[in-house]
């Protein structure tokens, strides 16, 4: 099979960040033997080079104005530079011409600028970076605008949050072309905390709290979040760290906020909340995954944490993503 071509537009004053995740998460997929592979290119008005916003030159590898389809995934990156950017009708006609030519679209943080300013967000569902979101909606009123989630799916539309979100919306197409085994190594290979749920908020547990300073419990909350299906016991926790378990729990309680079995059962249920969205997988499944003892112990703990069964979660939240609903045993 043919590779996967996946083009990202750019523009002056890009963020590097945004583009960086979205070619970064491509590129480990083809370490990790992605078939077919991604062949990524940054394409900007008339092949010219670019300034990032923290002034580094970007070097074009295609020119908007000629490059024709077919095009797997069309990425929008965003940046300071976006309401510029929007503003360039030629740039604006050529990401509205080149997303007829795609199978999907994406936008990262503020790139949703230009898919709107394109009109290929009227009437769906978008979201942007969350400091951005009241603008958006203000200048394009035909965009149905959601400040909450890291990223929406909107039929072949996909929209992401800001800045690292685009890992996650990278990390979440990996898992729909390939499966959810290489979404997993890439983002063992990026140290990504979590492959979160699209509708995880932009502010979750993860990201409202600072990553722990103290070098132990930084150990044990990294273990945590990249191997979810393992005996995650506090004393197998302590053992791992070398220290005794009323010490990593006074540890845990200092710098966390919360007991060690408090955070992976709440990193379990992040994980899981996900699978449930995102996937068709039985609970039984999901549960194994995230490293709950059955699809029982599963359903205690979600309806502990939201007060709904997992069945009904993902029911309720699969349209949202474009899914139909489906039922869980």
């Amino acid at each position: 099979m043919t590779d996967r071509r996946v083009v990202v537009v750019g523009y002056d004053r890009i963020e590097l960040v945004d583009l960086a995740c979205v070619t970064t998460g491509f590129d480990h997929a083809n370490r990790l033997g992605a078939d077919p592979a991604y062949r990524v290119a940054l394409a900007t008005s008339v092949g010219r080079a670019i300034h990032s916003d923290s002034g580094l030159e970007l070097r074009a590898q295609e020119r908007l104005d000629t490059l024709d389809g077919p095009i797997d995934t069309l990425v929008v990156s965003g940046g300071l530079g976006h309401e510029d950017a929007a503003g360039d009708h030629r740039l604006v006609g050529q990401v509205r011409r080149l997303a007829g030519l795609s199978r999907r679209v994406a936008s990262v943080c503020t790139g949703a600028t230009l898919l709107a300013a394109a009109g290929l967000l009227d009437g769906r569902r978008a979201t942007t970076h969350w400091f951005y979101a009241e603008r958006l909606a203000a200048r394009f009123p035909r965009v149905r605008v959601d400040a909450g989630p890291i990223y929406v799916r909107d039929g072949p539309l996909a929209t992401s949050g800001g800045v690292t979100a685009a890992l996650d919306l990278t990390l979440a197409f990996i898992e729909e072309d390939h499966g959810p085994e290489l979404a997993r190594q890439v983002a063992l290979g990026t140290v990504s905390y979590l492959q979160r749920p699209g509708n995880q908020a932009q502010m979750s547990m993860f990201t409202t709290s600072p990553r722990p300073e103290h070098a132990i419990v930084r150990q044990v909350c990294d273990h945590v979040v990249t191997h979810l299906e393992d005996d995650l016991a506090a004393t197998r926790l302590a053992g791992l760290v070398g220290v005794s378990e009323r010490h990593l729990a006074r540890l845990f309680g200092e710098h966390v906020g919360r007991t060690p079995a408090r955070f992976v059962r709440d990193a379990r249920l992040e994980a899981a909340s996900h699978l449930l969205v995102e996937t068709d997988e039985p609970t039984s499944a999901v549960a194994r995954r995230c490293g709950f003892a059955s699809g029982e112990s599963l359903r205690q703990a979600f309806v502990a944490k939201f007060a709904t069964s997992p069945s009904r979660f993902r029911s309720a939240h699969a349209s949202s993503h474009g899914r139909r609903p489906v039922p869980s045993p």
